[in-house]
């Protein structure tokens, strides 16, 4: 179940290593995430935050989470 808390972590939170680190997840590609539900996403927090982000990008619902970036 997604939590409020989620959406922040995947607005503030930087992807911590591979291509796109320094990254924000939200706006980490959405080929990137789709390579990574194939191969597997990391364990813990991160791979649950990235699955998250891949849902809503599919969704399109990147608008409910970038306003919750920080300024």
């Amino acid at each position: 179940m997604l939590q409020k808390q989620d959406l922040i972590d995947i607005a503030r939170t930087e992807m911590p290593f591979g291509k796109y680190a320094g990254r924000l997840l939200i706006d980490l590609p959405e080929e990137y995430l789709l390579w990574f539900a194939k191969k597997e996403f990391p364990k813990g927090r991160l791979g649950h935050l990235m699955a998250l982000t891949l849902e809503i990008k599919i969704e399109g619902l990147e608008g409910l989470v970038k306003p919750l970036k920080k300024q």
